[in-house]
């Protein structure tokens, strides 16, 4: 189960924004991310806000679409309150859980619903998350013909040993089925890895490496397994049942990624997210590392609105009945102050290849990054701090030290 909600500030009942959201909003494109919170079965390693059928009471997968309509009217009259200038979307992601659970139709909806709420950019990107298990022809097909543009497949590995640790139900084989699928009909495709599963082998982890290559996508993404506490992974860590994840092992993992993505012909453009062009990298994803704002639909997601955060309750059940009295379904907010936004700068703009510029620290600091091996002395000389491989690696090394030195 995900971890407990931020401690806030109290939202009122219809949603209004407070005081002192910064709406000059003419350099911050704006996004929506849609949540999906049901799974057919919660992976082992996952602390994300998602159900499975099991676990649902006082809502259903089947009137999803309905409450989620309530709180995208919502958001519209509140950003209308609070003077935020009308901007069309530039990228709206359906994340989850799964949702290709979900009709392709019930997506399409929710898709056609922000559109009339908010408005599509002529060139936004559309993506969703998906299990190659969900997908068929005919689905991806809907999606495409309705203004999706991108596929997020959760492949994780190519290894069956891997996969049953995380306790991912898909077949490996359905990963290729599933791309070529999203490629007929003309999108996109990411593919999403994780590496460091207890017991993985680095030469596991290159077979997976290899696998998802050969799949021809434009765009791959490689994160660390994370241990979240309370999770059943952690606990079969904790009883000695799986191996505690090797750190040193993880690094080799990382550098051999890539090692392989650069001779495939990939770039890094965040620290975790390698892509073939500009054009294949995730807008989406560049919302939140470069600050700009969105509004997070659905049960425990997150918004960012001229500086303002607010979050909603968590569970499905207690979302809808919110919003079936006519109430915002959030339940708090913050506004992060100048130290805290200066710190969240730094760490998200070092973590892309663009970087953040030299001349905003001391130059002693720079020059000692550049000593130890962590940020390219090439670009320093122009004033871009952008990091090297082992920067990569040691990213939170380099943010104390660009922030608390």
């Amino acid at each position: 189960m995900a971890g407990p909600l931020p401690v806030g500030n109290d939202m009122p009942a219809d949603g209004s924004l407070p005081r002192g959201v910064n709406v000059g909003a003419d350099s911050r494109t704006m996004s929506a991310y849609i949540h999906v919170p049901f799974c057919r079965v919660r992976c082992g390693y996952c602390d994300f806000n998602t159900y499975t059928a099991t676990e649902l009471r006082g809502t259903s997968q089947s009137t999803y679409i309905d409450e989620l309509s309530r709180e995208i009217e919502l958001s519209g009259s509140v950003l209308t309150r609070a003077g935020v200038p009308k901007r069309p979307l530039t990228s709206v992601f359906f994340g989850g859980g799964t949702p290709t659970l979900l009709p392709a139709r019930d997506l399409v909806r929710a898709l056609e619903l922000v559109r009339d709420e908010h408005g599509l950019d002529s060139h936004a990107e559309i993506t969703t998350e998906a299990n190659p298990d969900t997908i068929t022809p005919e689905y991806v097909q809907t999606l495409a013909q309705a203004g999706f543009t991108r596929l997020s497949l959760g492949m994780q590995s190519a290894i069956p040993s891997v996969l049953a640790t995380l306790d991912r139900t898909h077949n490996p084989a359905s990963v290729s089925a599933a791309v070529q699928a999203a490629h007929d009909v003309g999108l996109e495709v990411s593919i999403d890895l994780i590496y460091g599963t207890p017991g993985e082998t680095l030469d596991q982890w290159r077979q997976s490496l290899e696998a998802a290559i050969t799949l021809n996508t434009g765009h791959i993404s490689a994160y660390a397994l994370i241990v979240e506490d309370g999770t059943a992974l952690e606990r079969r860590i904790r009883r000695c049942e799986l191996p505690v994840p090797d750190d040193d092992l993880e690094a080799d993992m990382y550098e051999l990624a890539d090692e392989l993505l650069k001779a495939a012909g990939f770039q890094w453009y965040e620290v975790s997210n390698w892509s073939k062009s500009l054009e294949q990298r995730s807008v989406h994803n560049l919302t939140y590392w470069q600050g700009n704002d969105w509004w997070g639909y659905g049960p425990g997601a997150h918004s960012h609105i001229g500086g303002t955060r607010f979050w909603n309750l968590k569970h499905p059940a207690a979302y809808a009945q919110r919003l079936a009295l006519g109430q915002s379904p959030a339940a708090g907010w913050e506004q992060p102050d100048v130290e805290a936004v200066a710190l969240e700068r730094v760490l998200l703009g070092s973590r892309i290849r663009e970087g953040i510029s030299t001349l905003e620290f001391e130059p002693e600091i720079v020059a000692g990054l550049i000593a130890d091996g962590l940020i390219d002395g090439h670009f320093a000389l122009k004033h871009n701090l952008v990091l090297t491989v082992a920067g990569r690696l040691r990213a939170d090394e380099v943010v104390r030290r660009l922030t608390f030195s």
